[in-house]
Formats: C-alpha cells, sequence, structure tokens
C-alpha cells in the first residue's frame, strides 16, 4: 500500500513523504532512520542527558544520527533497550494503548510462594493505582532467593520493583530481556548493535501497526 491505495507493479514512490506499508504494517524507509538495540548496564540513565554527570545510554551509541531510549530502565535495572529517531515506532511501543509486552527476569528476596505469583497477574494495589502482570512464573528457586519472569503491558515508574514489593518480596536484580518479539541473548551490557528491517517491523506489528495520531508514549522505570 502506497499513501492507504494498493500500489500496482513499476509504480514509484518517495519514501521521505509517502506512506509505505506491506500487509498494513509500515515500511520504516525514511532516509536517516535509524533503530539500536542495547543492553543498558546498572549504572547508566535512560537519558540523552544527566545534569548530575552520571553516565547516559545515549553515550553507549553513536553521537550522530542523534537518537532518544525508547522508554526507560531505572539506573539499577539494566537490559534491553531502543534508541532511535524513529518517534512513530517509539510511540507504538510505549503507549499504553497497544500494550507492547516487556519481558523481565526479576531476582528477589524470598521464596514466593503460589497465592503470592497470583496476585502478581491478579493485580495489587500501588499508590498510583492497581497493577498486574500479564504472565509471571518462578523459574527458579535458591536458598532464600527466587528468580522470577514477569511480563507486562505497561510501564509505569519502577512498576515491576513496586510489584514485587507489594507481596514481600523486594527486588535485588532487575534485567528486560525482551521487548514484544525482540530478544538478544547473546548482546553484552553495555554492547549494542543496529536492528534488522525485519525486527523493525516486528516491533511495528507489535505497536498495533500505523497509527497516524498517536500522542507520545509515556513508558516509565520498571
Amino acid at each position: 500500500m502506497v499513501n492507504g491505495v494498493v500500489a500496482v507493479v513499476g509504480q514509484k514512490a518517495d519514501p521521505e513523504v509517502d506512506s509505505i506499508e506491506i500487509d498494513g504494517i509500515p515500511l520504516p524507509v525514511k532516509p536517516g532512520l535509524v533503530h539500536y538495540l542495547v543492553y543498558k548496564p546498572p549504572g547508566v540513565i535512560s537519558s540523552a542527558a544527566d545534569p548530575q554527570g552520571r553516565p547516559i545510554v545515549t553515550g553507549l551509541v553513536p553521537p550522530e544520527p542523534r537518537v532518544f531510549p525508547v522508554g526507560r530502565l531505572d539506573e539499577a535495572s539494566e537490559g534491553l533497550l531502543i534508541l532511535t529517531n524513529d518517534g512513530e515506532l517509539a510511540n507504538r511501543l510505549t503507549h499504553p494503548r497497544f500494550g507492547v509486552e516487556k519481558t523481565y527476569t526479576v531476582l528477589v528476596e524470598g521464596l514466593p510462594t503460589p497465592a503470592d505469583m497470583r496476585s502478581l497477574c491478579d493485580g495489587v494495589a500501588l499508590d498510583d493505582g492497581p497493577a498486574a502482570a500479564l504472565r509471571a512464573k518462578v523459574l527458579d528457586r535458591h536458598r532464600h532467593q527466587a528468580l522470577l519472569e514477569i511480563v507486562l503491558g505497561e510501564g509505569r515508574k519502577r512498576e515491576v520493583r513496586r510489584m514485587c514489593a507489594a507481596v514481600g518480596h523486594p527486588v535485588t536484580r532487575l534485567v528486560r530481556t525482551a521487548i514484544g518479539p525482540l530478544r538478544d541473548p547473546q548482546l553484552r551490557p553495555g554492547n549494542w548493535r543496529s536492528l534488522t528491517l525485519d525486527e523493525v517491523r516486528s516491533l511495528y506489528e507489535a505497536g498495533g501497526g500505523l497509527w497516524e495520531d498517536a500522542p507520545p508514549g509515556e513508558e516509565e522505570v520498571p
């Protein structure tokens, strides 16, 4: 589709001004777009600037073209973060309307009971309203700690940490392992790579395809 009309063989389109879709999913071909996947280490700020002079996530990628982080991970958290200058994709990945899943591996204090895990999915009361995981499971238990996998469809400030604390199991380490369908277990802390065109299109698809009037996303810190 070019500007909402089925294309024909030999038709030309200008990526600067035309909307191009395949099977309803935008084709991100505008000149100058870049999409980086970064593993944010602990101690790095998910920002393009920091008045306190702390390390920032944009310092991990090339300085040009300028990019911004899609959503945030708090300073103590780590894991996958997308940096891009593609505002349309950023809206789809962060706006609550689309509920793009983010997956976290979380080390918590204590050994959660089945009732604790059900509470995470049924919903817990936080100071800014109830919060519920889409899915939550125990991956491992060892002595007085447990490793959980928690999947959210939103990203309020320190949400995973607050949810776990609400059921009596404070978080000691939090790693984001997936953004929608996107994973990369080979990416090491502080490293980055460019996304492939297929990966970018899969993220657009996870974010509901084309939405022309999307307001900016509001994802915060898990």
